[in-house]
């Protein structure tokens, strides 16, 4: 019994040795443990920061790049902008050149043509004057008195250009002085035939035909002779 005491206590004593024995060394592990774990989170926290950190530098270099292409993109579009300005006013100012160009040339040209129908205007008064003129100095005296009788006849009494031809022959003028007469006065033929028709109406009743015919045996022309006829109402 008392053997059996003694190994019990040999037991006991031989495990709080072992006990003692291992307690500084579990204390030194834990402590190893708690140094290793502030290191860990100590690198954990530096490889955050650091990540932070580039995540931030990359964000920022974003963003100056997209600043940058922004930049670009607007000064490329204010050049494009100017340039299609530039191009704009270039043949804005060319059209303006072209019309006026166009302007002066449709001037000038309106300008010629107008000089020159006044000089075809100057040309044909003064052919015409040289021809009156001539014409004046070679008319005789003859043919002077045959005007002069023949608006005399024309301003009292109706006569047709045959009729008033006629007329100056029977007062003494040749047949050509008495024909430049008569028509180198300013008379309507056409009208005197409607004088002479209301002369005749005015004296003695006739049919439209009736008159149509007088007239023209007075030498009016069936045209003026009916022209005349229908004035006066028949």
């Amino acid at each position: 019994m008392a053997g059996g005491c003694l190994f019990v206590l040999l037991v006991l004593a031989l495990v709080v040795g072992s006990i003692s024995d291992e307690a500084p060394v579990a204390k030194e592990a834990t402590a190893k443990a708690s140094i290793e774990g502030q290191k860990t989170d100590l690198n954990v926290n530096q490889e955050e920061e650091v990540k932070e950190k580039e995540e931030q530098e990359a964000k920022e270099q974003a963003q100056k790049e997209q600043e940058e292409k922004e930049a670009r993109e607007q000064a490329q579009k204010e050049q494009e902008e100017r340039e299609a300005e530039e191009q704009a006013q270039k043949e804005q100012e060319a059209k303006e050149a072209e019309e006026q160009a166009k302007k002066e040339a449709e001037e000038k040209a309106k300008k010629e043509e107008e000089e020159r129908k006044a000089k075809e205007e100057a040309d044909r008064k003064a052919k015409e004057e040289a021809e009156r003129k001539a014409k004046e100095d070679s008319v005789t005296v003859s043919q002077k008195q045959a005007v002069a009788m023949a608006e005399h006849y024309i301003n009292f009494m109706a006569f047709s250009k045959s009729g008033l031809i006629d007329q100056l022959e029977f007062e003494g003028f040749s047949t050509e002085d008495a024909t430049y007469g008569v028509e180198n006065i300013s008379v309507d033929w056409e009208e005197q035939a409607v004088i002479k028709a209301q002369e005749y109406l005015d004296f003695t009743a006739f049919s439209r035909q009736g008159l149509i015919d007088q007239l023209v045996f007075e030498g009016f022309s069936k045209e003026h002779a009916a022209y005349a006829a229908s004035q006066v109402g028949l």
